[in-house]
């Protein structure tokens, strides 16, 4: 299996036309294609800075020429998760036609899309790229060969995963950024290459805010990733 990283415009897509006069964020909870009929049904979060940007996003959305049906599900102050029914694209035209697939949720933001799609083989993937390239502007951020032993355990850990990725989307953003920063300037490495003051001035805190924020982090970053070692040892004991 070939897996690619997408990072896609569509020149026919209601949600990327949206986000071009809007600043909304959509991500798919789930889809499903009707080849017959030309459509495409999701299950989408949409979130904005506001309500009213909330609104007039959704508003926007409905207005798209391509869109079929859009109905809100529910929606608490700047979220919501609405249903939609889209005109088929011609890039998922293309990649149905080719054999492709869907093998993650897509992301849309700032008129750009990140779509996970999975190829059985190189001809397939190099046909559907060639497709790709007359009617959208796309890069490939990622390409990965997946064998059956790796593409399996990926399966079979998958809620070891999810821990790690729970406990990075905890993070609040002064913590996540504190720690990239951290990060970035060598404070975990051996001899340390910044300390608590480097960090204190470059965030223009004290140095015990940074230190209450690294700490935070660790301590959920930490347990997310204990989380996820159980599971895998769980798995271990059970062969």
């Amino acid at each position: 299996m070939i897996d690619l990283d997408l990072d896609m415009r569509q020149y026919d897509c209601p949600f990327i036309d949206t986000t071009d006069d809007v600043d909304v964020v959509f991500s798919a909870v789930q889809w499903q294609l009707d080849t017959d009929a030309e459509q495409l049904e999701t299950r989408l979060l949409v979130k904005a800075d506001t309500s009213n940007k909330l609104e007039e996003g959704l508003r926007v959305l409905r207005a798209h020429p391509n869109m079929n049906d859009c109905y809100i599900l529910s929606k608490l102050d700047n979220v919501a998760t609405i249903g939609t029914v889209i005109e088929e694209t011609d890039a998922m035209r293309s990649i149905q036609r080719n054999g492709g697939y869907i093998t993650g949720p897509f992301r849309i933001e700032d008129g750009r899309e990140r779509w996970h799609v999975g190829f059985d083989d190189d001809e397939a993937e190099d046909v559907t790229l060639a497709e790709l390239e007359r009617h959208n502007d796309f890069k490939v951020e990622n390409r990965d060969r997946l064998g059956a032993t790796a593409l399996f355990d990926l399966l079979e850990n998958a809620d070891s995963a999810m821990a790690v990725l729970d406990g990075c989307r905890s993070l609040t953003e002064t913590e996540r950024r504190t720690f990239e920063v951290a990060s970035e300037l060598g404070y975990y490495e051996t001899p340390r290459g910044a300390t608590l003051e480097d960090l204190a001035e470059r965030f223009d805190v004290s140095k015990t805010a940074v230190s209450m924020n690294l700490r935070r982090c660790e301590r959920k970053l930490l347990g997310a990733a204990e989380s996820a070692l159980e599971g895998l040892e769980g798995e271990s004991t059970s062969r």
